[in-house]
């Protein structure tokens, strides 16, 4: 287990132990992490026993932010560095040493291949003592966790920054669509909208696009003085957070009635809708008869209600005609909290059948 990283992140672990504030006296806790373009949340929650039921809020010891950690967008080092320092820092605020953890939930985006799962086990094993269990997985599966209650049925869709629809049915497949990051065309995120936006104003400019209001106001948003100013703005910095923080300005064109700004709306509305229900019918969550029930966990700022332009009534919309069944779902913690979640019903259910393992979820 290593003692020093990022600096001396650690060293609140000596200093515990040289107040004397006894180790063995710590209760046991359980990490849960969300990370993603924008930023990483940890939180620290204590082991409720299995024998009882989870509360309703659950209990939350410390709750820590760090930066970005998916390594697709910072890179590798600096994704393990953020990870590293949000978990030192939620621990030390819960005042619990690292073998008091139990079980550690990581959800990053950016998860999506085996090779990434392995990876970042590696780098735990050697962070935490060896008890210590580990759920790693994309982000999309805390999500979903965190409108469940910690229970893996079910689909989330994800629309912030970027976007991904995610599923697991009761028998322990999974599924997802979208996901693949702006460049291969999450187009009903918060990037593909905003981009739109921004090639529509450019396109106007030109000629090649029919006039829209979205031109003077994403100037007047952003400070510029003319069009051209657009494409110095943009690859300055093209950051998907950055870009994706114009979507107000097309909401409130589209609710002025800008007929080009809403066709970009009820294009995210329809992409947004075909990636749940791709998922819905690959693991077949409508059931048979396309009638069955199941939840649906909407997650991101997208999403939000916004005055009469709702994106994610329109969403819920388009895919009850085809799943009369879907049962929308609001979260009323947050994608850390689902994750830690997560981490005690997999325990519990481990301890039931009297085996632990590490496990990952990743498609």
């Amino acid at each position: 287990m290593k003692r020093y990283r990022n600096g001396e992140i650690w060293d609140f672990e000596q200093e515990m132990q040289l107040l004397g504030d006894g180790f063995c006296d710590q209760r046991e806790v359980i990490l849960g992490l969300d990370g993603d373009t924008t930023c990483t949340v940890c939180v620290c929650m204590p082991l409720i026993p299995f024998a009882d039921s989870l509360p309703d809020p659950p209990p939350i010891l410390s709750r820590a932010i760090a930066g970005c950690s998916n390594h697709n967008s910072v890179g590798e080092s600096a994704a393990r560095d953020a990870l590293e320092l949000v978990m030192a820092d939620a621990l030390s605020k819960a005042g619990s040493p690292r073998f008091c953890v139990q079980a550690v939930c990581l959800a990053v985006s950016g998860v999506n291949h085996p090779t990434d799962v392995e990876r970042i086990m590696n780098w735990l094993r050697d962070i935490f003592p060896r008890h210590v269990q580990f759920f790693v997985q994309n982000d999309a599966v805390a999500a979903l966790a965190s409108g469940t209650m910690g229970k893996l049925h079910g689909c989330v869709l994800i629309a912030g920054t970027g976007t991904i629809a995610y599923g697991f049915s009761e028998d322990g497949r999974d599924a997802r669509a979208a996901g693949a990051g702006p460049v291969l065309g999450d187009w009903g995120s918060g990037y593909g909208i905003a981009a739109q936006a921004l090639t529509a104003a450019v396109r106007a400019y030109d000629g090649r696009g029919p006039p829209t209001a979205l031109t003077s106001s994403i100037l007047r948003k952003l400070d510029l003085s003319s069009p051209d100013e657009l494409i110095g703005w943009t690859y300055s910095d093209p950051s998907w957070a950055r870009i994706a923080a114009l979507v107000p300005v097309v909401v409130t064109c589209a609710e002025g009635g800008d007929e080009v700004a809403n066709k970009i709306l009820r294009n995210a509305v329809q992409e947004l809708a075909s990636s749940v229900k791709a998922v819905v019918r690959r693991l077949h969550l409508c059931g048979e008869d396309g009638n069955a029930p199941f939840p649906l966990v909407m997650v991101g700022g997208v999403l939000e209600a916004n005055k009469k332009w709702d994106i994610g009534r329109e969403v819920i919309n388009c895919i009850c005609k085809d799943f009369p069944g879907v049962h929308p779902i609001c979260p009323k913690v947050e994608p850390a909290i689902g994750a830690a979640l997560l981490a005690w019903n997999l325990l519990a259910r481990y301890s039931r059948q009297g085996t632990l393992r590490s496990e990952t979820y990743s498609s």
